[in-house]
């Protein structure tokens, strides 16, 4: 719990997401639509890069 804490409830939250999306991403791909599969897995990087970048203008601003 302290991890949460320190990490953010909006970071934590959009982890949990990716998590998510890349459970759901091996099943869609697991499953025989392999190319959606990769499309939905795409998602994970960007994703990620969307909160570094928010972080950074967050971090800026102070």
């Amino acid at each position: 719990m302290n991890f949460i804490k320190k990490l953010g409830t909006g970071n934590s939250l959009m982890l949990a997401l990716c998590a998510i999306i890349i459970a759901v991403s091996e099943y869609v791909f697991l499953s025989g639509d392999k190319l959606h599969g990769i499309f939905i897995g795409l998602w994970v990087p960007t994703l990620l890069g969307v909160l570094i970048l928010i972080n950074q203008v967050q971090n800026e601003r102070r």
